[in-house]
């Protein structure tokens, strides 16, 4: 078999248009493939799609070659997989998922020669930077991309329907031709003439059957849009940040405008400086720093949501460090990389918030006890008192569920020594109780 030879896509289109060839996919799937026409498997396609999905298939490699390709826009939350390049080794950055958040990494100088990773960079900091500087370049263009989605959702012909009338036309060419070699045949021979009415009926049903796919299609068109949607539309275009962060566009969305305007983004670290160097498609370059918080470790801290620092500090002064993880474990709040709690990382935590530790005797010296000593003292058991104190008989605070509930001992002095009563065992008034001795 003979090693096949790269050539150009200017040579293949006048080897097609030599061989009388055109360009389609398989039905159904991304598979491109050369026809002369006739097969219902092969769907025509114009050149300009075939080399659409010739580059998409380049990029989406997975290969040995794939370093030097984009690659496919991956599932998940983060703008720029595939996009990114280490400007330290010059390989591509992988992506790692830590629960919602995610961070951009170079890993290959750690697996190639067991040395420490390039760089490390936090998802949420550069693809907002860039989202930004995306935004900025495409502003002008907002207005013109609003009026071309106006004009596209107006089209009355769609690429499904154009394939449909082509069809249509071949159809009615082949009854045309089917009623010609009918009316011609000689009237005597019979079994030809029955033949050649049975193809003239089987392409009069092929006519119908596709004038009643674009009927319907017709019919599922969605209406036109009214004076107000195009006023959004306008909207949305001249403001492009509103349109950006709108609900209804998805992470998929803003990845292809990414795409469609950046071809790569060189990255670096300085310090807690990082350096990109945007490649547009039109070959520009555009230098940007993004900086970033590092730690003592020198890595880059991530955002604590206020509620969590509050938190940490009210369980602090209800017990220890390890009681403390196990119990933001079970609620579900997680570090700022996304991580589960441990006793080191909760005792790390409060030192860098200068919040101090547990020690015991804190509730004594604030004169606060806890469910099982206040249901000691009113004589009740522990689910009694639990319930008393969601009903305000008792007072008490729980700073998060799970928490164990702090009630201030001077509150219980109305009810040590005193015997509660409870509630009739029944609503009937005609009830009587019986004192026994």
């Amino acid at each position: 078999m003979p090693a096949l030879k790269q050539i150009s896509f200017e040579y293949a289109r006048q080897i097609a248009a030599v061989k009388g060839l055109q360009p389609s996919k398989v039905r159904g799937t991304n598979t491109l493939r050369f026809t002369k026409g006739g097969s219902e498997k092969l769907q025509v396609i114009t050149w300009d799609e075939f080399e659409r999905n010739l580059k998409a298939i380049a990029n989406n490699a997975t290969g040995m070659s794939s370093a030097l390709t984009r690659g496919a826009a991956r599932e998940g939350e983060l703008l720029l997989p595939g996009l990114l390049r280490c400007g330290h080794c010059g390989r591509k950055l992988h992506v790692h998922y830590g629960g919602k958040l995610g961070r951009y990494n170079c890993y290959g100088a750690r697996m190639n020669h067991g040395t420490e990773r390039c760089i490390s960079v936090s998802g949420l900091s550069i693809d907002a930077a860039i989202a930004k500087e995306v935004l900025c370049v495409l502003k002008p263009l907002g207005i013109e991309a609003a009026i071309k989605a106006i004009d596209a959702q107006s089209s009355e012909t769609t690429a499904a329907q154009r394939q449909l009338e082509l069809s249509l036309q071949q159809a009615r060419y082949e009854a045309a031709h089917a009623r010609r070699q009918y009316d011609a045949v000689d009237p005597a021979n019979r079994l030809v003439a029955g033949e050649l009415e049975r193809r003239w009926n089987e392409a009069l049903q092929s006519i119908a059957k596709i004038e009643g796919d674009i009927a319907a299609m017709l019919a599922r068109r969605p209406p036109p849009l009214g004076e107000p949607e195009r006023q959004q539309l306008m909207a949305l275009g001249a403001d492009l940040e509103r349109a950006w962060s709108h609900p209804a566009a998805t992470a998929a969305t803003r990845k292809r405008i990414v795409r469609t305007v950046l071809s790569e983004i060189i990255v670096r670290r300085d310090g807690a400086i990082i350096h990109a160097v945007l490649h547009w498609q039109g070959g520009d370059h555009t230098g940007l720093q993004v900086k970033q918080r590092l730690n003592a470790a020198g890595r880059h801290n991530p955002r604590i949501p206020d509620d969590t620092i509050a938190l940490m500090r009210e369980l602090a002064r209800l017990m220890p460090d390890r009681q403390i993880a196990r119990l933001l474990n079970r609620i579900r709040v997680e570090t700022g990389h996304g991580n589960a709690w441990t006793q080191e990382r909760v005792r790390s935590f409060r030192h860098h918030h200068e919040i101090a530790g547990y020690r015991d005797g804190e509730w004594a010296d604030r004169g606060e006890i806890t469910l099982e000593a206040a249901a000691k003292i009113v004589g009740v058991c522990n689910m009694t008192a639990l319930r008393m104190l969601r009903r305000g008989d008792i007072k008490g605070r729980q700073v998060c569920p799970g928490a164990p509930w702090a009630i201030k001992a001077a509150d219980l002095t109305g009810f040590t020594g005193r015997k509660r009563s409870g509630p009739p065992l029944t609503p009937n008034p005609d009830q009587q109780a019986f004192d026994l001795q």
